[in-house]
């Protein structure tokens, strides 16, 4: 027979049950894949090609739509009761945070329930620090010298969005960086670039699914093994 201290300590713990399955209903994650637009393919634009590995996961590759009040394209889905909005921004890389704010605004206003907020984002971008192949996960900070992420940050006066670095790796002999990152990737690298974008997916649904608790608790993963070509 339980005593009444214990019945109400577990009547008190279904109705806190009750309410965090409620608030996570109807929850709003957006990720982002971070790029130039106009230069799919580039190994500044990893981001982008992570986002399309995603909606291709997701089976909603065949529902981007270019958005005008945002300035880029989306795409969504729900994954066990939280809404997921997938973007590319059709701004340049030092631009890409007008399209996340103009999210913000536009498709989450402040008056919904479940508006959209810095730490319900996404970022992902390409990380000259990291050998090809590593990626990993970063809690907020600063940009790094990143434009696309500078441009997060300050357009959403907010650096606490979670962002998935994905490396690139620095050019090997002196040639300049910034060739590097607009730069294509080689043929080589071409041939990794799959096994790269699905291990970039599964972190960042690992992730996502943590936060919906549809997978047990646990620290996420922060890095993978690069690649060696």
């Amino acid at each position: 027979m339980l005593s009444l201290k214990s019945l109400c300590a577990l009547r008190l713990g279904r109705c806190l049950s009750n309410v965090a399955s409620k608030n996570l209903e109807g929850q709003r994650l957006m990720v982002v894949g971070l790029g130039n637009y106009i230069m799919a393919g580039t190994r500044h634009s990893i981001g982008m090609a992570v986002v399309n590995q995603l909606a291709r996961r997701l089976n909603i590759s065949d529902r981007w739509k270019a958005d005008k009040k945002t300035g880029a394209d989306l795409t969504d889905t729900d994954i066990d009761g939280m809404h997921i909005v997938l973007m590319k921004p059709r701004q340049f890389m030092n631009l890409n945070g007008k399209s996340v704010a103009n999210a913000v605004i536009h498709l989450f206003p402040i008056a919904t329930k479940f508006q959209l907020k810095p730490e319900n984002i996404y970022l992902l971008h390409d990380e000259l620090d990291k050998p090809l192949g590593k990626v990993s996960l970063k809690f907020g900070g600063s940009d790094r010298g990143h434009k696309g992420v500078r441009s997060c940050i300050t357009s959403l006066q907010s650096n606490i969005m979670t962002r998935l670095l994905v490396g690139i790796g620095r050019p090997a002999d002196r040639s300049s960086v910034e060739w590097h990152v607009l730069g294509r990737f080689t043929k080589a690298e071409q041939d990794l670039l799959p096994d790269i974008l699905e291990r970039s997916v599964d972190l960042v649904l690992s992730h996502i699914k943590q936060n919906t608790g549809s997978e047990p608790s646990r620290k996420p993963a922060t890095s993978q093994d690069p690649i060696k070509s």
